[in-house]
């Protein structure tokens, strides 16, 4: 027996699109400003740390927008709807929270090392 839906939630496809990406945008640009601001006080030779408070919005956007977008993703190829839930759920999630700690260790590691660390064609 196959499951296809009356109404593929293809709005919500796209509505999880468009969050996401904003967002990213949006997350794009504080993590511009934040590490600016952080160069631009001297920070990077006197100690002070960077701060990940002002990217946790967007941060939640990206989150929101790729969980919709992957469950509604996982219904418009046949999942019934709860199926689609329990997957797509943790897999997002899980996906979220490794980038947010990866974000925190490589800003970690810029502090400590210096924006210099990360200039990849030097190497």
């Amino acid at each position: 027996m196959y499951y296809f839906p009356l109404q593929p939630p293809y709005f919500v496809l796209a509505f999880g699109l468009f969050v996401a990406v904003t967002s990213g945008a949006a997350m794009f640009g504080t993590l511009q400003t934040v590490v600016y601001k952080w160069q631009l006080e001297g920070a990077e030779k006197s100690g002070k740390s960077l701060t990940k408070k002002p990217l946790l919005f967007p941060f939640l956007g990206v989150t929101i927008g790729l969980v919709s977008f992957l469950v509604s993703g996982l219904e418009i190829f046949g999942f019934p709807p709860l199926l689609a839930f329990a997957i797509g759920l943790p897999i997002s999630l899980l996906t979220c929270l490794l980038m947010w700690f990866q974000l925190g260790s490589m800003m970690t590691f810029v502090e400590s090392r210096g924006m210099s660390s990360l200039d990849l064609d030097s190497m």
